[in-house]
């Protein structure tokens, strides 16, 4: 006969194993607990980050919700064994509503809230996610939602901002100059993949549409652009662009890099093109790093 009262629940979970909570000697209330983090004594060595990551939270970039993944940290001293670590999260959690907006304000605030309650002069964040955008076709005026890879990092002690930087990726069409200029008949394209990492001068700071700035810079300066929609006449429209500006990948990072070099709020960047080629069963890249 079963020992356990099986139409409930308390009985089913000790059927398959659970047992009832021992009283224990040690103690419940947190005044009352060992702060293990706050020991004070010579660890030997400062570190320079101490965090988390790998944590997903909402996110607004520009006029949409998305989802951001996360890595926050700070300094730690050499007389101190830890942080704690659940004040990470408060720090960015004050920052939310109903979504963290993804802006160097912001990320700068973030910093400054965690330094103050790990009491550590260092702090640091990066969050990369999705930004989505409205994009109309370029004829027909088609409204549909485009997307862009985004990333935000961001250092800061209490005297200064270490490194502030942004990253995007975009997808764009490259028509192959070589096919073009030998083929009797049209030329191979095929999409390409533009990723760059902007080193942004804490004294300038970044312009509120620096998204679309580096976008469009992405954009114009490949064979054609990628959309979400297209009907025949927009068809036709891109297609042709892509003919008229052929580009290797080469041709397209030093036309972007120019771009780049032009805007006083930018003091460095590295920069890379990669064709899904279409003709092969490689890609094919070049990569391009700047420093004024």
């Amino acid at each position: 006969m079963n020992e356990f009262d099986l139409t409930t629940r308390e009985g089913r979970f000790k059927h398959f194993g659970s047992v009832d909570p021992i009283q224990g000697t040690k103690p419940k209330e947190k005044h009352e607990m060992a702060d293990l983090q706050s020991t004070k004594k010579d660890f030997l060595f400062e570190v320079d980050s101490v965090g988390i990551n790998n944590l997903s939270y909402p996110v607004k970039v520009g006029d949409f919700q998305s989802v951001g993944t996360f890595e926050l940290a700070t300094s730690l001293e050499r007389d101190e064994k830890g942080i704690n670590m659940s004040r990470i999260l408060e720090s960015l959690h004050s920052e939310n509503d109903n979504g963290i907006r993804l802006d160097f304000d912001s990320v700068g605030r973030i910093l400054d809230t965690l330094r103050e309650r790990m009491v550590q002069d260092a702090a640091e964040l990066s969050v990369d996610t999705k930004w989505y955008f409205n994009k109309p076709s370029p004829v027909t005026k088609l409204d549909a939602y485009a997307h862009a890879d985004v990333a935000y990092s961001m250092r800061k002690s209490e005297s200064e901002v270490e490194f502030q930087t942004f990253s995007m990726a975009a997808q764009v069409t490259t028509l192959c100059p070589c096919s073009k200029e030998i083929s009797e008949y049209s030329a191979h394209n095929q999409r390409g993949v533009v990723t760059v990492s902007i080193d942004v001068d804490p004294e300038v700071g970044a312009p509120e549409n620096h998204k679309e700035i580096i976008y469009e810079i992405l954009e114009i300066n490949a064979s054609s652009q990628l959309y979400p929609i297209l009907k025949r006449t927009d068809e036709k429209v891109v297609t042709e662009r892509a003919y008229e500006n052929p580009r290797f990948v080469e041709d397209l990072i030093r036309l972007i890099a120019y771009d780049l070099v032009e805007l006083d709020w930018i003091v460095g960047f590295d920069l890379e093109c990669r064709n899904e080629e279409s003709i092969h069963q490689h890609d094919a890249f070049s990569r391009l790093s700047y420093t004024k």
